[in-house]
């Protein structure tokens, strides 16, 4: 994108100028990929010193607002942390490819608000604990079953919540933290957003490669995070050598803070890996958001007693804790046997929806990646080209760039709600986009 020919910020300072584009993001004024204009023309059209411009960029910069400061010019994040950020959504009259949701009707009927008090009975109130007892009993249950001390928890608004409140209890603005590359854009948007340094690590089917993390944090980390299983661009999953191989890494860096983020649990389709055992400063998320439903807004968060206390700690002088409500209806989803068979069958419908999409794709040379989860990555040269193509035929899917830092690009498909006899066709249409111009990056 380019520079809207008007636009120009104001200001004296370099404060002013940096609320000024903030405005300007804010207002649409400057949409995402949009250039700001170059120091020096803001410089003179504003009679003000190169310096003070460029001290204003920086700081955009730090905030998350901003990309690329340098020769290679400053352009406006693909989700500016300012303003009202509308998630991925496609186009009325278009096939869904591009959200990374759950398929809604794979979801469990909510319980009847369990947890509401009868009449006279009272209420939660302030200075209880923070996670319900019987959650609490639960989520120990399961993580201690897949080897992860569960001796201190705590009860989080899903899983990037927990990732915002690990990092924050533990780093300083400008400390470098390791991101998968293509990975979570939220994760992506959070750290740039909490002035911290991206580091980016590339991965295969198995997740993050040994060699490449040990290069990464060789070169200094403060923290990791990474997707054990369901990884939100490329579908991959650790399997017990690989993850054998990462916890060898991350044992050399004593007080390196590791995250592990276990969104889809039970629906991701592959057993429970980790590599926290015996770490220094660890937390592992799980969050019922791809299996029970985003709404609840729930994750177990599982820790040293370090990382547990300061993110308790912080958490009691804001939001205090996550709705007893809540946890309740968890708890009880969670202590149906129903619901373990419900969340089987699910497993099992996103993995044969996996399958047949990839083996369409594969009928025509084409890869798509994945083993775990609701999403594929499929490398192509020209992913602005093909998503647009593929949208001009009914299909929306997402370009990489909105998951990817160095990598090399790609679209992103989620196949969530893509039925087997809609796989056929998708594959058929992607094959003629891509014999129609040079797509794939192979």
């Amino acid at each position: 994108m380019n520079t809207p020919l008007q636009y120009l910020p104001a200001g004296r300072s370099a404060r002013e100028i940096a609320a000024s584009v903030e405005s300007a993001v804010r207002h649409g004024e400057l949409a995402p990929g949009d250039q700001l204009p170059a120091v020096r023309r803001v410089a003179g059209e504003l009679g003000i010193s190169p310096s003070t411009v460029a001290a204003a960029y920086r700081e955009l910069h730090r905030r998350g607002i901003v990309a690329g400061v340098g020769r290679g010019g400053t352009r406006v994040r693909s989700r500016p942390p300012v303003s009202i950020r509308l998630a991925l959504a496609a186009p009325p009259g278009t096939r869904n490819l591009v959200t990374g949701w759950p398929d809604p009707e794979l979801l469990p009927a909510l319980p009847a608000l369990p947890a509401l008090p009868a009449a006279g009975a009272p209420r939660r109130l302030y200075g209880e604990p923070p996670v319900l007892d019987r959650l609490g009993e639960l989520a120990a249950a399961g993580l201690e079953a897949d080897g992860i001390s569960a001796r201190n928890l705590a009860v989080v608004s899903g899983a990037l919540d927990g990732v915002e409140r690990v990092l924050g209890a533990w780093l300083a603005p400008g400390d470098r933290v390791v991101v998968e590359d293509p990975g979570h854009a939220g994760t992506h948007d959070l750290v740039a957003a909490m002035s911290f340094q991206p580091v980016p690590v590339p991965g295969d089917e198995l997740g993050v490669r040994p060699e490449d993390l040990a290069a990464a944090l060789g070169r200094g980390a403060e923290a990791v995070i990474l997707t054990p299983r369901a990884q939100a661009a490329t579908g991959a999953a650790w399997n017990a050598e690989r993850a054998g191989q990462l916890h060898e890494v991350l044992g050399r860096h004593p007080g390196l803070v590791v995250i592990e983020d276990d969104h889809a649990g039970p629906v991701a389709g592959v057993p429970p890996v980790s590599a926290i055992a015996g770490l220094d400063r660890w937390a592992v998320l799980r969050s019922v958001s791809k299996s029970l439903g985003p709404d609840l807004r729930v994750a177990v968060l599982a820790g040293d007693e370090a990382t547990v206390s300061r993110v308790e700690g912080r958490q009691a002088l804001g939001a205090g804790w996550v709705s007893y409500q809540l946890q309740a209806m968890v708890a009880e989803l969670w202590a149906d046997p129903a619901t373990g068979n419900w969340l089987a069958n699910v497993a099992a419908t996103y993995a044969a929806r996996r399958q047949a999409m990839q083996a369409a794709l594969a009928r025509h040379g084409i890869a798509a990646s994945g083993r775990s989860g609701l999403t594929s990555w499929i490398p192509v040269a020209d992913e602005g080209g093909v998503a647009a193509a593929l949208l001009a035929r009914g299909w929306a899917v997402a370009m990489g760039e909105r998951f990817r830092i160095a990598a090399p690009p790609g679209i992103r498909v989620c196949y969530s709600t893509l039925a087997p006899a809609e796989a056929t066709s998708f594959a058929d249409e992607l094959s003629r986009i891509l014999r129609q111009r040079p797509g794939r990056a192979d």
